[in-house]
């Protein structure tokens, strides 16, 4: 009787060991899910579109991650926006792609995928590599023929006035001695593209750098 009540008091003592060594799971790990990871190179293991780049704009040769987070064993596929500046898409195809940062781009994916093909999608984009070809873009507005983002050559020095006429040239009511550009850091200049142009004061000529944004006023009289 007593060789029995030895026995069981080392196994209640034996169990109670390995219960003590078993570690405890933490509250903090159980409780919360990793939070959104940074925006990266390739597409990250977020599954938030609220974290996708909204400044940097997509041009012509730029490579870009893309999924959609509910093709659970899909893996990331590298797309190319092509020299139409569009990106060809699973599913839905050619989407313009050119002048978009990737979470517009992704909110435009995503409407296009939710006509037809999901209930809910949730589209993760990021730029991978940037075209070689480009060191930037600068963006050109008002009174122009032709609006919007430019890249900028990485072998050229890329001046105002090389911006507009890219831009197709001035528009009829263009006022080229008040041209304003703007940079990321709020800087203002203002350009008179007209001696520039044609009295040849070639060095009053601005080179431009990376996001400045070039606005071309309209006259108010004939001038």
């Amino acid at each position: 009787m007593k060789v029995a009540v030895f026995i069981i008091i080392i196994f209640a003592l034996s169990n109670f060991s390995l219960v003590a060594q078993e570690p405890s799971p933490s509250p903090t790990a159980a409780k919360a899910l990793p939070p959104d990871l940074p925006v990266t190179s390739t597409v990250m293991r977020t599954n938030s579109m609220s974290v996708l780049d909204d400044k940097k704009r997509l041009g012509s040769n730029d490579y870009v991650s893309f999924r959609v987070v509910e093709d659970r064993d899909a893996e990331s596929q590298h797309l190319r926006v092509n020299d139409n500046g569009e990106l060809e898409v699973p599913y839905i195809g050619l989407v313009p792609a050119k002048g978009r940062t990737c979470r517009e781009l992704a909110y435009a994916i995503k409407a296009a995928l939710e006509k037809e093909y999901y209930y809910h999608a949730t589209v993760i984009l990021a730029i991978e590599r940037v075209s070689e070809k480009s060191r930037g873009r600068i963006y050109v507005y008002g009174s122009v023929k032709g609006q919007g983002p430019q890249e900028i050559p990485a072998d050229e020095s890329y001046t105002v006035s090389k911006a507009i006429i890219r831009a197709g040239g001035f528009g009829d009511f263009a006022n080229k001695r008040k041209v304003k550009v703007t940079r990321k850091n709020g800087q203002d200049f203002t350009i008179d593209l007209k001696r520039v142009i044609e009295e040849g004061r070639t060095d009053e000529d601005m080179v431009l750098q990376p996001d400045d944004q070039i606005y071309v006023p309209q006259r108010l009289i004939n001038m």
